[in-house]
């Protein structure tokens, strides 16, 4: 089926990764970047030079676009979403990627900064690549596969059905957001322009793998009120804000409940910003687990922790915060079991292995699932993301995009006439 196939997916990444699209959480636009605007405007071009003349970018930065049915059948609509946007945490200016032509299994030296090795031995996943193409950064920024390769994915198989119009499917919706990685990726969406009943995010990392389950979460906002008073002149008075901090973070545990202690289906406490003076200082905490009411205990920890703090210096005080971030998406896809069905025969359709896994994250679709559109996540071959040693096999980019080929000619196949 794709023998006679000239994939356009590797040479689509490399173009995109070099467009800066880093989201600042510090923002108050959306997008947040206008980098994000600049990747988006290509994508529409591009949309509209394969054949879909309707492909937009509204003023919020998202891109919308539809391939019209050529069934006869009523097939629901099926959207494929991907994020413009890389994570804040590592540069992403400046990218100059890498193709490592049939990789040969050895740790790769990244050339502009030298001591930045992926090796196999850190990078497990890598030892199952020897022989394919691996992309990686040149040392001293992120490369961007997260989600640049989901990008690039959805925008071949786009060409690959405009290329064969005799491949049997229904309308298929194509979605791109901004601002995913600072938690904003579907804040602005209008659902009614993308009118879809079902969806799925190119946002997982191994070859097959399929996630239908994401942590669930919460941002927590404390805020410290300090007093203060003239250094030379303090005693007794000044109660400064940035040590009653370091108490508090201090007194979290050290041995579990946080990010680089846990694993599997362990949740977690994460402070993930700082900032103040002696006077205010506002620390940021997200909180993560695939049991939602788990998060209330979390919140009740913090708390406990924050009250015992705030004792010990007379004269502070403190308000915590609470927002919602997105929730276990298997919540709403356990509901809607063909969804899941679908994807798995894609997968399989295209000699692969299914992966059933659940991420230690979140995704576009955990908070489009509760919004109305029950959305897992597909495989694209991103790897070691939110850092300098992310890398992606063209392979692995490949591959999934045949599988969504698939996943839209099953929709139709398992739709009765």
């Amino acid at each position: 089926m794709f023998d006679d196939y000239q994939f356009t997916v590797e040479e689509r990444f490399l173009r995109y990764v070099q467009v800066d699209t880093q989201s600042d959480p510090l923002s108050k636009t959306q997008p947040s970047t206008v980098g994000q605007k600049e990747l988006s405007t290509i994508l529409v071009n591009e949309l509209k030079d394969i054949g879909i003349p309707d492909a937009q970018l509204d003023q919020h930065g998202y891109v919308y676009a539809t391939i019209p049915a050529n069934s006869h059948k009523s097939v629901p609509v099926v959207c494929f979403c991907a994020h413009v946007d890389t994570a804040p945490d590592c540069s992403g200016s400046g990218v100059k990627p890498i193709v490592h032509r049939n990789y040969s299994g050895n740790s790769i030296v990244l050339p502009d900064d030298r001591t930045q090795i992926i090796s196999p031995d850190e990078h497990p996943y890598l030892k199952q690549k020897t022989g394919e193409d691996i992309i990686t950064a040149s040392g001293t920024t992120l490369l961007g596969a997260d989600d640049k390769a989901g990008v690039a994915i959805i925008m071949d198989m786009a060409n690959y059905i405009m290329q064969y119009p005799g491949l049997k499917h229904g309308t298929i919706k194509i979605l791109f957001t901004p601002d995913e990685e600072i938690g904003r990726g579907v804040d602005k969406l209008d659902l009614k322009k993308l009118s879809a009943d079902f969806g799925y995010t190119l946002d997982a990392g191994e070859r097959g793998a399929y996630e239908d389950e994401t942590f669930s979460a919460d941002g927590i906002t404390i805020t410290l009120h300090g007093v203060s008073a003239h250094p030379g002149y303090a005693k007794n008075k000044m109660v400064n804000a940035m040590k009653v901090a370091a108490a508090f973070l201090d007194s979290l545990p050290e041995d579990h409940l946080s990010p680089e202690t846990t694993e599997n289906r362990e949740g977690f406490v994460h402070p993930v910003h700082i900032d103040g003076i002696a006077e205010k200082v506002t620390l940021q905490f997200i909180i993560r687990d695939f049991t939602t009411p788990k998060l209330n205990e979390y919140e009740e920890f913090l708390k406990k922790k924050l009250d015992e703090t705030i004792e010990r210096f007379p004269g502070s005080q403190a308000d915590f915060t609470v927002r919602e971030q997105y929730r276990n998406m298997k919540e709403i896809l356990d509901r809607f079991p063909q969804v899941s069905e679908y994807a798995k025969e894609a997968i399989r359709r295209a000699d692969i292995k299914v992966l059933a896994m659940s991420a230690r994250g979140g995704t576009d679709g955990s908070r489009l699932s509760f919004m109305g559109l029950p959305c897992p996540n597909l495989f694209t071959g991103e790897m070691a993301f939110h850092g300098k040693h992310e890398y992606v096999s063209v392979q692995d980019m490949q591959k999934s995009v045949e599988t969504i080929v698939h996943l839209a000619m099953i929709w139709e196949e398992k739709t009765d006439g």
